[in-house]
């Protein structure tokens, strides 16, 4: 299968909303990959103390390891026809303006140039989960960052949709979302 059959769902939102969870039981149930968060990798990797030019190098990795995912997907199970995304630039635009209140031009093309066929937004809510990586446990921030998020989507042209409830709720409303452009 060419790449470019290949439908790519991205799921957003702000941390500990259930993204990962989501994509691996989309993947699952699409029998297809997904691509995980590099963020995770690298501040495993070099720490949780990040700079600005830190949110750089992950917006590459996040690309490099996206692009790798479609590679291996057309060659692994070459009958796929969708690969979800456990974020994308939109997520490091709202990261990097939210902390340090910019954004690197690299992810502002990036934007530009990338396209994709569905965005799942996760909703907050569900109870936020204690992990060392995470930074805004509160529900001020939270809310916050889903106005964000939802005024981003709102204002571009691919389709979206909320995804809220329980863990089995949303994994229902995601596999509709996805099965209706596929």
């Amino acid at each position: 299968m060419e790449q470019n059959n290949i439908k790519k769902i991205v799921i957003i939102g702000p941390e500990s909303t259930g993204k990962t969870t989501l994509c691996k039981n989309l993947a699952q149930h699409f029998n297809t990959l997904w691509v995980p968060e590099f963020a995770r990798e690298y501040l495993e990797t070099h720490g949780t103390k990040y700079t600005y030019e830190d949110l750089e190098a992950i917006a590459a990795g996040q690309l490099k390891l996206e692009d790798e995912m479609i590679n291996r997907l057309s060659s692994q199970i070459p009958d796929a026809n969708c690969l979800m995304i456990d974020t994308d630039m939109y997520v490091l635009k709202v990261w990097s303006e939210y902390v340090f209140e910019k954004c690197s031009p690299f992810i502002l093309e990036a934007i530009a140039e990338r396209k994709y066929d569905l965005y799942l937004l996760c909703d907050i809510d569900v109870p936020w989960v204690k992990d060392y990586l995470r930074e805004y446990p509160d529900e001020g921030p939270r809310i916050e960052l889903m106005t964000i998020y939802k005024d981003i989507l709102i204002h571009q042209q691919t389709p979206w949709q909320i995804i809220s409830g329980n863990y089995t709720e949303r994994t229902k409303k995601a596999i509709r979302a996805v099965e209706a452009i596929l």
